[in-house]
């Protein structure tokens, strides 16, 4: 619900889910979520809220603390954390906020909730075998350093290998709800 005047969400205790907190503090990374006081020093010295003045840490943890769920897993911010430790290095109470970050976000794709650049990054790699092109320049880098020259068609072969191996399709799944590219 929004507060209309004021343009501010209203939290209805109904819709809280006080699990969360102890779900994201039993996973790797997010043990000392319960240590922030929201001081705002990781929001203070974030880059990215720099850029995006919306971006907030602090505004994550306080949400992952309130058990607003829905709002949390489905966040962009979860996927924007420039992993810089910035934050980390900062922090008062040592909470490792990046960490903290990517241990949410493990939860909301095992959810399946998968920021899209994430199912883009996928599908390229399927497709691919690589994120970036490799180029002439790049190739003649690697004869002149005494390595063989890529061979896309083997690459590409490995990384079948390695999704069809990891299952990574059907544990990262796009934030639609979809099957995580249909692969």
């Amino acid at each position: 619900m929004t507060d209309q005047k004021a343009g501010k969400k209203q939290v209805d205790q109904r819709e809280l889910d006080e699990a969360l907190v102890r779900e994201i503090a039993a996973e790797e990374g997010g043990e000392a979520i319960l240590k922030c006081y929201a001081c705002g020093t990781c929001t203070a010295i974030c880059p990215v809220a720099f850029v995006d003045e919306r971006f907030s840490p602090r505004a994550v943890i306080r949400m992952a603390i309130l058990g607003m769920r829905e709002e949390l897993l489905s966040s962009e911010f979860l996927w924007l954390c420039a992993g810089c430790y910035s934050c980390s290095e900062r922090c008062p109470q040592g909470v490792k906020v990046t960490d903290l970050m990517r241990a949410i976000a493990r939860i909301a794709a095992r959810e399946g909730r998968s920021h899209r650049s994430i199912i883009a990054a996928l599908d390229r790699l399927e497709k691919e075998g690589r994120l970036t092109e490799i180029s002439e320049f790049e190739q003649t880098l690697r004869e002149k350093n005494g390595l063989e020259p890529l061979e896309i068609e083997r690459v590409k072969a490995d990384v079948k290998r390695l999704f069809d191996a990891t299952k990574v399709r059907k544990r990262v799944k796009a934030a639609d709800g979809g099957d995580g590219g249909g692969k």
